[in-house]
């Protein structure tokens, strides 16, 4: 039998893409109004737990007085939260009127962040409800880790704005829950959260921060996220003339696993904030990520996006990773662009078929690295097919293949002539 010319198949290069939309939220405790009618009052109307390490307990004491004249029944209690509880109250408990009795209130995080919550004890026979309002923190020893560290906006003119991004990553291993964030100073405001919002593991996302200058001179200002244990330090210029501000995105940039040897792009886009901003020139620090097709020196007009293409090529197996700097005339005259991105071994196959025969049992396959060289069986089992793909073949060698049939005595044929070369690349 004769087999044909052998077929090479590599797998597809594959480009992993992370998207993460995100956002950080204010939460607001809210409490049902007591009536001033309840006959069952608490003292304190509302429970303020601190800061908890999460899995930690702490327990505060509240005082409960039946105020009217007649008995009254406690008959049941229930929290909105999990993460609170009464420790120590057994229902149903009757109260003679002016009696009082001391309930535990506890607090278990399971959630880095703020939590609210509210306790409702449910009496007769009036059919009332006591509400008390809790909150509490739950804290993590591993914070947020933003990217940039500080924020510093250069020179803007009084009366104009620039944005900058930052990015957020929770490199931890709990959920954290950002519930609001607080700026100091009015000339530095935040925007792309909504609150509350848990961050899982690994999730990174990215929000923005603008500078809106009110005098000249030096500005500055913090930007603190309480729940996840961060102050980022923000600093600007307020003057008679800006320059503008040069905004790169996404950063850092992530090409996920490239197969050696191969290319691929990724977009990078340039924003100017505030004013034109002219690019004169830019450097790559790894021969492995270089911009695709750009042509220096070009000028991005105020607001306006300039989109460029840059390409990894990884040389070796592994993580890689890099910068871009760009030189230009914008307040920050360089900015730098983190670059990553996964170098993945090739693999390769090689097809072979041949013509089938009558009467046979089935077929194997044999392969040596020499024409006239010792030739080992490959197939594990008797092949039923005229069809064959051996999946072990490796980079730059020089396979030789024959096949053999079987009949159903079990006798085996010669091996195929001559035999079939493969060159895999």
């Amino acid at each position: 039998m004769r087999l044909p010319q052998s077929r090479f198949q590599s797998p597809a290069r594959a480009i992993h893409y992370l998207i993460v939309t995100t956002s950080l939220l204010l939460a607001v405790v809210s409490t049902n109004a007591q009536s001033a009618s309840s006959q069952l009052v608490a003292n304190p109307r509302n429970v303020r737990f601190g800061t908890m390490t999460l899995r930690q307990t702490e327990t505060v004491g509240v005082s409960l007085t039946n105020a009217g004249s007649t008995s009254l029944t406690i008959t049941a209690v229930t929290t909105s939260t999990p993460e609170f509880s009464v420790a120590n109250l057994s229902l149903p408990l009757i109260l003679a009127p002016q009696q009082s009795v001391e309930v535990n209130l506890t607090f278990l995080p399971t959630v880095a962040g703020w939590a609210t919550g509210t306790f409702a004890f449910v009496t007769t026979p009036a059919s009332q409800t006591l509400y008390i309002g809790a909150g509490g923190v739950g804290l993590i020893s591993e914070s947020m880790t933003p990217s940039p560290a500080s924020l510093g906006f250069g020179n803007v003119s009084v009366g104009a704005t620039a944005t900058l991004p930052i990015t957020l990553t929770n490199s931890g291993t709990s959920y954290i829950r950002l519930t609001q964030v607080e700026m100091t100073g009015t000339e530095f405001t935040a925007s792309g959260f909504t609150f509350p919002q848990i961050v899982s593991p690994g999730q990174t996302f990215t929000f923005k921060v603008t500078f809106a200058p009110q005098l000249t001179g030096a500005a500055s200002s913090s930007l603190i996220l309480p729940n996840a244990g961060l102050t980022i330090p923000l600093t600007g210029t307020g003057g008679s003339t800006a320059a503008g501000q040069l905004v790169i995105a996404p950063a850092p940039l992530t090409f996920g696993n490239v197969t050696v040897g191969t290319q691929a792009l990724q977009p990078l886009t340039m924003t100017a904030n505030g004013a034109s901003v002219t690019v004169s020139s830019a450097a790559s620090s790894s021969s492995q990520f270089v911009l695709d097709g750009a042509s220096f020196p070009f000028t991005i007009a105020a607001g306006g996006k300039v989109t460029l293409n840059v390409a990894f090529t990884p040389q070796s197996s592994g993580t890689s990773s890099g910068t871009l700097s760009f030189v230009s005339n914008a307040s920050t005259s360089k900015a730098v662009e983190s670059l990553s991105g996964v170098g993945i071994s090739p693999t390769y196959s090689v097809s072979l078929s041949w013509n089938g025969m009558q009467g046979v049992a089935g077929y194997n396959v044999y392969r040596s690295m020499a024409a006239n060289g010792t030739y080992a069986k490959i197939n594990p089992s008797l092949e039923a097919n005229t069809t064959y793909m051996d999946n072990s073949v490796t980079s730059g060698q020089t396979y030789f293949y024959a096949a053999t049939s079987v009949n159903s005595s079990g006798e085996e044929s010669a091996r195929s002539t001559p035999p079939v070369a493969a060159v895999v690349p």
